[in-house]
């Protein structure tokens, strides 16, 4: 425990003194901030700009969903660019080899990794959610909501999916770019999965795509429930996998 503790510290620091920590809190408060805003006045730009559009008066459900569309495109995008060095830098620089030969457990290394993006990453969620809701609040009432807490819950599960294909990425090419390509190949896929109506309701990119049906009562929970539940196995086993490839990985 106190090697872990001290690594998942180690690791807290890196992300301080690389600005990057800086960076998605800058990035998810201006989402945050953007989200109201954009769903406030886009009618008044629209109208300004001399587009003859009828639109309906915003609601917070506008709100929202510019919440979920900022999050779980633009956000989860620099939330991958910003992770996905978790494992290439440490294999780059060659800063594990001293640490594994104290007797560093592999393991360790891989559970800090994700303990660390994974706090990051909510504190950052959690941060442009609380500035959206505030602003919100401003705007207008906020009723009509339903599900509340399964909607908000569903991106920050895939986000933690995730920052997982990003440590896996990692072990298996030892590089940010390999990371990256393996995060936007199966993005891809499940992109392509979603077009066909029998995989949506299992593909865990549903948990970042679909949120506004579920708030909104268009669609029952119950259409969630196996994507969640795809969602939190696949993100253990691509755990599991990264810890065993990493043991029998030359560093």
């Amino acid at each position: 425990m106190k090697a872990y503790l001290a690594f998942t510290k180690k690791e807290f620091i890196e992300y301080l003194r690389t600005y990057k920590l800086l960076i998605m809190g800058l990035v998810f408060l201006l989402f945050g901030m953007m989200n109201p805003v954009l769903a406030k006045f886009t009618p008044e730009i629209i109208k300004a700009a001399g587009i003859e559009i009828q639109l309906p008066d915003p609601t917070a459900l506008d709100s929202w969903a510019q919440f979920f569309k900022n999050v779980g495109q633009m956000g989860m995008v620099v939330m991958v660019v910003i992770f996905s060095g978790i494992m290439a830098n440490e294999f780059s620089k060659g800063t594990l080899i001293n640490i594994l030969t104290k007797g560093l457990k592999r393991s360790t290394v891989i559970l800090s990794k994700f303990t660390v993006a994974s706090i990051i990453w909510t504190l950052s969620y959690l941060f442009c959610f609380g500035v959206t809701y505030i602003y919100t609040l401003v705007f207008w009432e906020m009723t009509g909501l339903n599900q509340v807490f399964w909607t908000f819950f569903s991106p920050w599960l895939y986000g933690e999916f995730l920052i997982s294909l990003l440590i896996l990425g990692g072990v298996l090419f030892k590089s940010g770019i390999g990371s990256l390509l393996l995060v936007g190949g199966l993005t891809i896929v499940m992109t392509i999965l979603s077009i066909f109506p029998q995989f949506h309701d299992t593909n865990p990119m549903t948990l970042s795509s679909d949120n506004m049906s579920l708030l909104s009562g268009l669609k029952d929970l119950n259409t969630f429930v196996p994507a969640l539940w795809i969602c939190l196995l696949l993100t253990v086993l691509v755990m599991i996998s990264s810890v065993v490839l990493f043991d029998h990985k030359q560093v």
